[in-house]
């Protein structure tokens, strides 16, 4: 795991108590629900998750899930069968922000009602030269601190070929120059990636907060125009 050291990772111990805290934050604010969604942590001998149909809310830091470096399960309760999504993204995103550490996945609410109305079927399946995304630039903070969301087309939860699309896709926005914190499953919730838990769930707030509004908008959105996202770029540095 050399290439994946290059980042400051938190201690073993102090992971497991951001990832419970983080946990029980999103829980008690609607941010997700029952036994549904996960975070792990890159460690950097391996990586922490929570275990299989855990409420996130309720989390013991002795019982989350720790895995080799090579993805094994070496302690605690059986991990989510997500392990292998987020491994994929570790992997991907490292070569665009090598102090990734940690990824959360969600089934939020507003997120999800946007990808309802995908029509899954092959012949309108989006591609790597014309992905969809999940929301256009509506607010100066979506452009800023979440970006590009591609929407993956949908796949059985657990399944190998969205880790792969998803992979893909970060490594084909990374390229062209626009590296991507989050992606949305269609039909199951975002997943989003950041140095920390707690950057991590800033950026899920971010992204379904805007999802919101453009799910409860009573009239057409402007997105900003191009001149107005050129100034978030050269002021905030933003990835857009």
């Amino acid at each position: 795991m050399t290439a994946l050291t290059t980042a400051s990772a938190l201690s073993e111990s102090n992971a497991r108590e951001e990832i419970c805290r983080v946990g029980k934050s999103l829980f008690e604010r609607g941010y997700v629900h029952a036994t549904a969604g996960n975070i792990s942590v890159r460690l950097d001998n391996g990586f922490l998750i929570t275990p299989t149909d855990a409420c996130l809310g309720f989390l013991d830091p002795a019982k989350l899930s720790l895995l080799d470096a090579d993805g094994h399960h070496v302690n605690g309760d059986k991990p989510s069968k997500t392990i292998a999504l987020h491994r994929r993204i570790y992997d991907a995103s490292v070569a665009f922000d090598a102090s990734t550490r940690c990824v959360i996945h969600t089934h939020s609410t507003h997120c999800v009602a946007l990808t309802l109305a995908d029509n899954d079927h092959a012949e309108t399946r989006s591609s790597f030269v014309q992905p969809r995304e999940l929301l256009p630039p509506i607010t100066p903070y979506f452009v800023m601190k979440v970006g590009h969301v591609p929407v993956i087309d949908y796949y059985r939860p657990g399944a190998i070929e969205a880790a792969e699309a998803v992979a893909q896709t970060i490594t084909r926005y990374g390229e062209q120059g626009t590296p991507i914190r989050a992606v949305m499953l269609s039909r199951l919730g975002p997943n989003v990636w950041h140095h920390s838990p707690a950057t991590a769930m800033a950026v899920l707030e971010e992204l379904e907060e805007t999802a919101k509004l453009m799910q409860q908008a009573t009239h057409p959105i402007t997105p900003l125009s191009h001149m107005q996202i050129q100034e978030l770029r050269e002021t905030f540095g933003a990835k857009w």
